[in-house]
């Protein structure tokens, strides 16, 4: 994590604002905290002290927005980070009860505003800078009398792509996250005024809780980060397995009262994890490998190259245990996992990165079999492994898949590929449905176009034009696996612990380009340098 960045933070003063003023500025960096006049949010930033700032401001006024960037220029020159909090909450009024006048309020704080503060904040800002929308699961999921909420966020999701896909050729990233129930001020008055049933809304999320506003915190401080470098468009849903949850009745079994994890945050176990990596001899699954080795993880680098495989343990020079096992077999992998119980007496985080590519063939002269193997690793081996690893896992436990943007933009002729990787995707959310009420948490990494050696061989032998994919990527350049290995270790992390069940695009922006022609010119002086 960088330190000394200039970071705006609008809605400042409530309950998410707070929690990010609070965890960027213990970073080291400078927070410029803004919100409506009377929040607060003077004395808040007083609070901290220098360099600190608190303005006032109306985000939905442009006159204000750009009052406060003049401000801002004359005393910061440039801004790195503005994180776009500021939102008005559902009145929870009828259709028929809701004036116009009121829709388009909402409209003007939770969508217009947020587009003219990224807009004079782009003005300002040198390539690395960043832009994260805080927008909700109700831009994606429908709900009764959230109309003008509701659609605000989604058309905040929808600006977070299209700015991403603007703004990637001046080396500036756009994210959003989108939370579910945050036990916040404005939630809670809502509680009190009968408007929401707390007690339900806990039975109906996977983990059981509300999420703390530290840890909606959390994930938009990674996505302001360097480790999430290559993600830009995405947009990650911060809700305890919501989203992933789709039957009647409950998620969770009731509860009374307030669970304490929704009240502060847990102590963290400070022992070293046993992290099993499958594919973890080449390419992305080695970077994984040695991302949490770095950390001190004990990890168990799993392959059907067995001899890699003990290559990379050998130059790890640690306790990192090297496995020859082919996860499309079922008795290998359950061999496997009675060993590893056996050795380590638990397993805290599976990695599920190994991988078969398509023959490429046209679809008229693919035979079953074909499809069938492909299937076998990265669908049916997938869920194997993470069958076996439930049975050594204990509450904080966290399974990844390593999935692909194919799942959600399935290429011709990887007709196989692309359907194991939906199939992938939707494991993830039927397991965090399935494990939510025992405490572990699944999610799926989904890489766009990564420089391997899996792509250097394709590329060599013809099947793909480097130039050409390049074009396509808003950022201009195909990813590394460390960028891979950066965000599957933030959503095996504590920091990431109301992630469940979401699926993570780190792709450059490729899913979020739907324009004709090309995304980016490769003559762009930023992503040259920043390829290197």
């Amino acid at each position: 994590m960088q330190a000394g960045r200039i970071i705006i933070i609008t809605g400042a003063a409530g309950g998410i604002g707070r929690a990010l003023v609070e965890v960027l500025a213990r970073d080291g960096d400078t927070v410029i905290a803004v919100d409506l006049p009377g929040s607060g949010v003077v004395e808040l930033a007083r609070g901290l002290g220098h360099p600190h700032i608190g303005l006032e401001c109306d985000v939905s006024r442009e006159e204000d927005v750009l009052a406060l960037y003049g401000r801002v220029e004359a005393q910061f020159a440039q801004i790195s980070v503005l994180i776009n909090n500021a939102a008005m909450g559902p009145t929870m009024a009828a259709s028929v009860d809701t004036g116009v006048e009121a829709f388009r309020l909402a409209l003007a704080v939770n969508l217009i505003g947020p587009f003219v503060m990224a807009r004079e904040a782009a003005k300002l800002m040198r390539p690395g800078g960043a832009i994260v929308n805080v927008a909700s699961i109700a831009g994606v999921v429908g709900n009764p009398k959230r109309n003008a909420y509701a659609a605000s966020k989604a058309g905040l999701i929808s600006l977070t792509k299209s700015l991403a896909c603007e703004l990637a050729s001046r080396g500036i990233r756009v994210t959003a996250v989108a939370p579910g129930y945050v036990r916040t001020p404005m939630v809670a008055e809502l509680d009190r005024a009968g408007k929401v049933d707390l007690a339900a809304v806990r039975r109906r999320v996977p983990l059981g809780r509300l999420a703390r506003p530290d840890e909606i915190a959390f994930a938009v401080r990674f996505l302001t980060s360097s480790q999430a470098r290559y993600i830009t468009g995405s947009v990650l849903a911060v809700d305890g397995g919501w989203m992933s949850f789709n039957q009647p009745g409950d998620a969770y079994p009731p509860v009374d009262g307030t669970p304490q994890a929704e009240r502060c945050c847990p102590a963290e176990h400070t022992d070293a994890r046993i992290v099993l990596v499958t594919g973890g001899a080449n390419g992305i699954g080695a970077a994984v490998v040695r991302r949490f080795a770095a950390n001190g993880d004990t990890v168990v680098i799993a392959d059907r190259d067995g001899a890699a495989a003990a290559e990379l343990a050998v130059w790890l020079r640690g306790k990192n245990p090297a496995k020859c096992v082919d996860v499309a077999v079922e008795s290998e992998v359950v061999a496997l996992f009675e060993e590893l119980r056996a050795r380590f007496g638990r397993i805290d985080v599976l990695v599920n990165g190994a991988a078969a590519a398509d023959t490429l063939l046209l679809g008229i002269e693919q035979l079953p079999e074909h499809i069938q193997h492909v299937l076998d690793v990265n669908l049916t081996g997938a869920f194997t492994c993470a069958r076996e690893a439930i049975k050594a896992m204990r509450a904080g436990g966290v399974i990844l898949n390593i999935g692909s943007i194919n799942s959600f933009l399935p290429f011709a002729p990887r007709h196989a590929y692309g359907a194991s990787q939906a199939g992938l995707d939707i494991l993830t959310r039927c397991l965090a449905a399935e494990l939510g009420p025992v405490g572990i948490r699944t999610a799926t990494v989904a890489p766009g176009f990564i420089s391997t050696p899996g792509v250097a061989q394709l590329a060599k032998v013809g099947r793909i034009n480097m130039k050409t994919i390049a074009r396509r990527i808003p950022m201009g350049r195909l990813g590394q696996p460390k960028d891979i290995a950066d965000a599957a270790f933030f959503l095996a992390s504590p920091s990431a612990s109301y992630v469940n069940g979401s699926i993570l695009y780190v792709d450059g922006g490729w899913t979020s380009f739907g324009d004709a022609g090309n995304a980016s010119e490769l003559d762009n002086g930023y992503f040259a340098e920043a390829a290197c």
